[in-house]
């Protein structure tokens, strides 16, 4: 690959790597700039899993150690997220995602919606609505495979059901949000590479620029909280919605 296309995906990557640790939505900046270096649909979607694991796992890292998210105690959602897109990523290499294409935007823009005008959105946690068996046993599963199978949005998602279902706070749910996308990312890049459709060498240069990037947004997340997450959260749903729509 021409060094100079490398350093842009890498430049993608970085600031992929900061709107993702704030409000997810990091695949809006990645897919599109890995499409146009000239990979196949496939190639992109395992490259991309591949270098935003780096993201995802920075993140985690950071919210874990200034105790917003605690590993240890959540490794059965992280399983159930890991499984979920492992199942995904297999029916991505059979089924088309035209489906989803025509869905998503919609979807992203109900989000967007909830997070502008929903009241009392904040930090502090509030009444659960599901129980906890449930949540880990189906919506999380049930997300995850969306990641593998298609992927832009995944973050959002996570965020609305820690949100509404979960009763998290703001800044919480995005905490643990980037340790259930890791697992995701983990469990459907085992499946792409196994199935070959991995570039390795793009990947791992663009997980640092994520790494890196991943670990500033994070550190701006937590000084700033739901006031700079909700704002962010709306804008980048948004816009993932009008580059869907709009092609």
């Amino acid at each position: 690959m021409p060094i100079d296309i490398l350093l842009l995906l890498v430049a993608a990557a970085f600031l992929a790597g900061y709107i993702d640790a704030v409000a997810g939505g990091g695949g809006l900046i990645t897919i599109p700039a890995l499409l146009l270096s000239g990979m196949d649909p496939l190639a992109v979607l395992g490259t991309n899993k591949l270098q935003s694991l780096f993201g995802s796992g920075s993140a985690a890292i950071a919210y874990s150690a200034k105790g917003h998210v605690d590993l240890k105690t959540q490794w059965p959602g992280a399983l159930a997220s890991g499984f979920g897109a492992i199942c995904g990523a297999l029916l991505a290499f059979v089924v088309p995602t035209d489906v989803l294409e025509t869905a998503l935007p919609f979807l992203l823009i109900a989000v967007a919606l909830f997070f502008a005008f929903r009241p009392g959105l904040g930090d502090l946690d509030r009444e659960r609505r599901l129980s906890s068996f449930f949540f880990v046993g189906f919506v999380v599963p049930l997300i995850g495979a969306y990641d593998g199978l298609f992927g832009p949005g995944t973050g959002s998602f996570f965020m609305i059901a820690f949100v509404t279902l979960a009763g998290y706070g703001v800044l919480k749910a995005t905490a643990h949000t980037k340790l259930l996308n890791f697992s995701s990312n983990f469990g459907s890049l085992l499946v792409f590479v196994v199935g070959g459709a991995v570039y390795w060498s793009v990947g791992l240069a663009m997980g640092i620029a994520q790494f890196l990037g991943a670990r500033l947004g994070a550190a701006t997340a937590m000084r700033f909280g739901s006031k700079l997450i909700r704002p962010l959260l709306v804008i980048t749903c948004l816009a993932l919605a009008t580059k869907l729509l709009v092609g």
